[in-house]
This record gives structure tokens, C-alpha cells and sequence, in this order.
């Protein structure tokens, strides 16, 4: 039993969090920008650099400004500068930034430490805007603790089961409506070597909280299993997390891609598209790559829903979402920008200027009763929508948990928690040590976060 003596008392905890999130540009030499932030007419707008984003770039002087009269400056990053510089400005609420792309994972925590500017007021003065068509779990995701919305979405998504429907059929297996993940472990094992070089899945091996940790953190789940119960136990060393992990790395070993402990999204994405994998487990934004006009294996992928144990469902949820920093001095013409940017108007302008495949779909129900979108994306629309709409963020598994999330848990430590258990997971798969060792270790150091939160 640990001492109450040995808990960080609630103000000492909020600087802690801060200091997690500030940590990888701490001990680094990032050198913010000069100038005083924006002002006037403008906006100063941070946001990663992923190819829907530098899209929405090209937009926004034609049709945004054109309309507005306000100018937007465009500071566009890698996926990890981004969230350094993000945290850096907020935190300090040096208001260099008014609107930053977040995910998820970082809004709450950000509302948290009023860093945020809540957009319920905006949202209430622009019905046009349609908040309700957002999709529910998007929109739960986005929300505080105070219930206030901190955020909305550009784009979003969720995981499912990815299969070759023509070596299904080949083999005489039907995909089950819902598949289980035993079901699943059985249609790899006879799909394994069922053509020279082909694997029967893959999955995420590769280290990192949002490689490896995210799918398996799903599997958990469904298996029953939890990071931290409701009182902040750590449950590492439960059964049902064993029983997943051992599952996971034992199927991705014995009928999943070569290399696994070095794979992640982006070579699962590969295997995949190259016909060496009969299956993979990964997210819905995968389907777009898979069923593109030059794709290898466009037409022959079918989707089902991501497998499940204990759960109705286990798809995970992740959004880039747009949050105004409560230090903005131009937080109305902020609101502007971000109305427009999550817009029906502005997904109805990429499908005319690029096309629907580069629509940012995932957030809006309209989107899947668009004709335009519906007919571009036939193959995996409906099955997307599904995957998100049965999201759980605030209760995916089978117990009360004390943070939201379901492929990560919604504390700033899980960062460095996640990344450190990913390691040892995926040393397991590499055969360097067994699952019991990997989580004997990895509990240790969630007994650690368990000793700052127990009791909140």
C-alpha cells in the first residue's frame, strides 16, 4: 500500500504535466521565433505538415482571405517539431500562435492547463458552422473535463481489419460481419505461404506510443485488459494484458510480415500494397492509399470492422484538430479560420480543386451522404463512418478508466510511459526477451505514474 506521503500534491502535478509536454525542447536548442505574434488582420497559424494540411495552404489567400479580408501565416512542421513548438508556445502562453493543429491525445490535456480557448460561445453564434454534424465521438474526444469544446476536427480516424477479399475467397474463407480476433489468428495461420513470399498479417512492431502501442493498446482492451484501473493501479501484470501481449506477439512471429520489430504504419502500408500480406490491422486512413487509382491491389482489399474479444468494438480514435490558444489577441478571427478550415464548404472546395480521395473526411456526417464522396470512396466510406461512430473514447474496454483515450491514455507522462513499454514489447517480438519479462518491466514503470496519480 503506498503513503499518502508519497503523492505530488495537485498544483505540483500541473507543473509536472507541463514539464512532460516542454521536456523534449528543454534539453534541445529550439529557438522560438522573434516577433510579437499576430495582430490586426492576421493570424499566425502552426500546423503539421501532412499533405491535406499543405493542401488547405494552397486555399486559404484565394478563398479565405479573399472572403475574410484576414490574412493567414502559415508556420508548417514535421509531426514532432510541430508538437514541440505547439508546446512550447502554449505553455508559456507567449501568443506568438493563435490556432495550432492538436490531436485528441493533447486537447484535453491542454484545456486542462487553460491553455486553450474554449469555442462553445463561437460555436452557439454560428449555426452554419453545424456542430452537430460532427461526429460524436469527435466531438467527446475535443471536449474538456469542464464539458466545454476545445477543439475541432480537420480530419479523422479510426483502425480496422484490412484483407485480401480475393485469397479469402481462393481459400474457401468467408470474413465474419464482426470478427473476433481468434477468428482472425485463424485466417493468417491458413493464408500463411498460401502464394510464394505472402504473409498471413501485419502488424505494427515497431517502437513508439503511437506505433506499436497504438494497435495493441486496442487488442488489450478487447482482451479486457486496461493500462490503469479507476483508482490508477497499474495493470500490467494483470492476466488479460498478458494474455493480449502474448497473443499480439505471438501471431505477429509465427504468420506476420518479415522485420516486424521494425515495422510500423508506413511498411505495413507497403507490404500491404505489394501484395506480401493477406491482412492488416492498421487505421481507416490507410484505405485511401490502398484503393488510389495506381494502387497494386485497388479493388481486391475488402474492410471489416477491427476485431474483437470482450468489446463490441475496438477501433481506436484519432483526430488532427484545430485549438485556439487562449492567449490569442485575435481569437474571432481565429474562430473564422476554423470554422471555414473544418467546414462542409471547405471539404465541398477540395473535392473540386483536387478531387474527393483528398477530401478530410472523418469528422462530419454529411461527408458520407455526399454522392460525390460516396462514389470515390465506395469501397471503405460506410465502413470508415462505422469505425469512428462506435469509437469509445471514454470507455473502451470493459472497466471504468480514470483518463480518456483508447489507443493511448490521456495523461502528458504516457508519451515517455508508451514509448519505454513500447520498447520492451517490441523486443519480444525480436525474440530478445519473453512477454513476461517485457511486462514485468513495463509495470515498474507504470507503478511509477500510479504513485504521482493515485488518489486523485
Amino acid at each position: 500500500m503506498r503513503t499518502q506521503s508519497r503523492r505530488r500534491p495537485r498544483a505540483t502535478l500541473a507543473m509536472a504535466a507541463a514539464g512532460t509536454l516542454l521536456a523534449p525542447l528543454l534539453t534541445g536548442c529550439w529557438v522560438g521565433a522573434g516577433g510579437a505574434g499576430s495582430g490586426g488582420n492576421a493570424i499566425n497559424v502552426l500546423m503539421v505538415n501532412n499533405p491535406q494540411m499543405v493542401e488547405l495552404q494552397k486555399l486559404t489567400a484565394d478563398h479565405f482571405t479573399e472572403e475574410t479580408g484576414i490574412k493567414v501565416n502559415f508556420t508548417v512542421l514535421p509531426e514532432n517539431d510541430v508538437r514541440d513548438k505547439i508546446s512550447q508556445d502554449f505553455a508559456n502562453q507567449a501568443g506568438q500562435y493563435d490556432v495550432a493543429t492538436l490531436s485528441n491525445y493533447e486537447i484535453p490535456i491542454y484545456a486542462r492547463n487553460d491553455w486553450l480557448h474554449a469555442m462553445d460561445s463561437y460555436v452557439a453564434e454560428d449555426p452554419g458552422y453545424d456542430e452537430q454534424d460532427i461526429l460524436g465521438p469527435m466531438r467527446e474526444s475535443l471536449t474538456g473535463d469542464d464539458g466545454k469544446l476545445y477543439g475541432q476536427p480537420f480530419y479523422g480516424e479510426s483502425s480496422f481489419l484490412m484483407y485480401r477479399k480475393d485469397l479469402f475467397a481462393k481459400a474457401g474463407i468467408t470474413m465474419p460481419e464482426h470478427p473476433t480476433w481468434t477468428q482472425v489468428a485463424s485466417f493468417a495461420e491458413k493464408l500463411d505461404g498460401s502464394q510464394p513470399g505472402m504473409k498471413g498479417i501485419c502488424l505494427r512492431g515497431l517502437p513508439g506510443w503511437g506505433e506499436i502501442m497504438a494497435p495493441l493498446t486496442t487488442v488489450v482492451n478487447t482482451f479486457g485488459g486496461t493500462w490503469f484501473d479507476q483508482d490508477w493501479q497499474a495493470r500490467l501484470d494483470s492476466p488479460e494484458w498478458e494474455k493480449a501481449t502474448k497473443f499480439y506477439v505471438d501471431l505477429v512471429r509465427e504468420h506476420g510480415e518479415s522485420g516486424a520489430a521494425q515495422s510500423g504504419f508506413a511498411e505495413c502500408l507497403n507490404n500491404m500494397t505489394q501484395g506480401k500480406v493477406a491482412m492488416w490491422y492498421d487505421a481507416t486512413s490507410a484505405a485511401g492509399s490502398l484503393d488510389a487509382a495506381d494502387s497494386p491491389v485497388k479493388g481486391t482489399v475488402g474492410y471489416a470492422p477491427a476485431p474483437v474479444e470482450k468489446t463490441d468494438s475496438s477501433g481506436w480514435l484519432y483526430t488532427w484538430a484545430w485549438g485556439i490558444q487562449k492567449a490569442s489577441r485575435n481569437s474571432d478571427k481565429a474562430w473564422k479560420f476554423v470554422s471555414w478550415a473544418s467546414s462542409k464548404e471547405y471539404e465541398q472546395l477540395v473535392g473540386d480543386e483536387f478531387g474527393w480521395s483528398n477530401v478530410p473526411a472523418g469528422k462530419r456526417a454529411s461527408t458520407y451522404e455526399n454522392p460525390d464522396y460516396v462514389k470515390e470512396a465506395a469501397a471503405f466510406q460506410e465502413m470508415t463512418r462505422k469505425a469512428i461512430e462506435g469509437a469509445k473514447p471514454k470507455d473502451p474496454g470493459v472497466q471504468p478508466r480514470p483518463a480518456p483515450g483508447i489507443q493511448f491514455v490521456g495523461i502528458p507522462e504516457f508519451t515517455d510511459l508508451g514509448t519505454k513499454v513500447s520498447q520492451e514489447i517490441s523486443a519480444a517480438i525480436a525474440g530478445r526477451q519473453s512477454v513476461e519479462e517485457a511486462l514485468k518491466k513495463s509495470q515498474q514503470l507504470a507503478e511509477k505514474i500510479s504513485e504521482e496519480y493515485e488518489g486523485r
